[in-house]
């Protein structure tokens, strides 16, 4: 049985500074804020701390304000 491209599990990936090791091969990630599906050739944004992926700079912003918060940490 074939899958088409919207079953395919998302990809398992280790966030690194300008770049990330693929560990489970995938076609896409899912944000962690929105839960968008971004495919890898697109994904542009990541916390390497948290190891989380982001569909836009305005989303990993936020995440990373929840994150301070959360903390106790100032903005």
């Amino acid at each position: 049985m074939l899958m088409s491209n919207s079953e395919r599990p998302p990809a398992r990936l280790h966030y690194m500074a300008y770049s990330f090791r693929v560990l489970t091969a995938g076609d896409h990630v899912v944000c962690a804020v929105s839960g968008a599906r971004i495919p890898l050739e697109d994904l542009r944004y990541w916390s390497i701390a948290r190891q989380e992926a982001y569909a836009t700079a305005q989303l990993s912003v936020e995440a990373e304000i929840k994150d301070r918060a959360a903390r106790g940490l100032p903005g």
